[in-house]
């Protein structure tokens, strides 16, 4: 009984272990994403089955952008003329997306980050998860 405990105790500190995001990563935040969901503070949260709209992120060292793009039926993509612009820059132990445009500054913290997905908290504490964008196949 002493031996399982152990390990229930070690997987326990497996699952709570740190995923720190490492800078090798960062490169998989280039491509489409889509939203999946949002948690607000307040435990409330909003899921998205389907979205019109995806976001096209482009990351080149630590600047990039964040643009809005609807994918079409033929495989192409209709592109708003509006980009985000934005610095990945690591503070403490996390990165953090440092916004800026004529109206406004803002900061986003990267959560978490793999292939397939990632997600971010925003000042207000507002959960943002994106999961990567697979185009839907229509066979004749």
């Amino acid at each position: 009984m002493k031996g399982l405990c152990c390990v229930i105790l070690f997987f326990l500190f497996l699952g709570c272990a740190d995923k720190t995001i490492e800078e090798r990563q960062l490169p998989l935040l280039n491509g489409y994403w889509e939203i999946q969901k949002v948690e607000f503070p307040g435990g409330d949260s909003k899921a998205y089955k389907a979205s019109n709209s995806l976001d096209f992120i482009l990351l080149k060292g630590k600047k990039g952008f964040r643009k809005k793009v609807q994918p079409r039926i033929n495989g192409t993509y209709m592109v708003s003329e509006n980009d985000e612009s934005f610095q990945l820059l690591k503070k403490e132990e996390t990165y953090v997306f440092y916004y800026k445009n004529d109206l406004s500054e803002w900061q986003e913290q990267l959560v978490s980050l793999d292939s397939v997905s990632f997600s971010t908290k925003n000042e207000e504490g507002i959960l943002y998860f994106y999961k990567r964008y697979e185009p839907i196949s229509i066979q004749p």
